[in-house]
């Protein structure tokens, strides 16, 4: 099933390029980037996540689109959808909304167009019916996209990720969720 492409008025959600692996390895081996992650990953980690990407892309035909700011042609990151690892949270499609976009984009808007687009597609073209999206309780960066597209804490499914150690400062994971019905976005065309 070939991967479908979003776009925005500047982004252009795509599938992914052998010329994104050099600056996504970049990105992952940034330490301003990978702050809310246990670790910075190598560049054979980066292409072993970027292996991983595109191989759910050919078994669920979405994933984690590699993101290309349309005026200037650079890759910045990824936003998409992904199933969500084994954790001790409850969701009826098993899917998240996530995101990683390298520090020059920050700032800019880019993770919120291109997460609304993605949201869209979820809702409107692969049929979920909730959408969840979690991050480490320090991430207030990324909590604040979850709260721009709409999405809405779920307190009482807040979690301690069970990959990380009891005492690690980043454990304790905060669960934002949103519903098709909640979806504040039109469907695609």
């Amino acid at each position: 099933m070939p991967s479908a492409e979003l776009r925005t008025d500047r982004l252009w959600l795509r599938p992914w390029r052998a010329d994104d692996r050099e600056p996504f390895a970049a990105l992952n081996a940034d330490p301003v980037v990978m702050e809310h992650f246990p670790a910075l990953l190598s560049r054979a980690e980066s292409d072993a996540f970027a292996d991983r990407i595109e191989a759910r892309f050919a078994a669920n035909g979405f994933g984690l689109w590699a993101v290309e700011v349309v005026d200037s042609g650079d890759f910045i990151g990824f936003v998409g959808l992904n199933p969500v690892p084994q954790l001790p949270i409850s969701t009826p499609d098993g899917v998240e909304i996530g995101w990683r976009l390298a520090r020059p984009a920050w700032g800019q808007g880019f993770a919120s167009e291109a997460a609304r687009a993605a949201l869209r597609y979820g809702f409107a073209d692969a049929g979920l019916h909730e959408i969840v999206s979690f991050t480490a309780t320090t991430n207030l960066r990324s909590q604040r996209v979850m709260e721009r597209i709409g999405m809405i804490r779920d307190t009482d499914s807040d979690f301690d990720h069970p990959a990380l150690p009891v005492g690690h400062p980043l454990r304790r994971h905060v669960l934002f969720r949103i519903s098709a019905d909640q979806c504040p976005v039109e469907a695609s065309a």
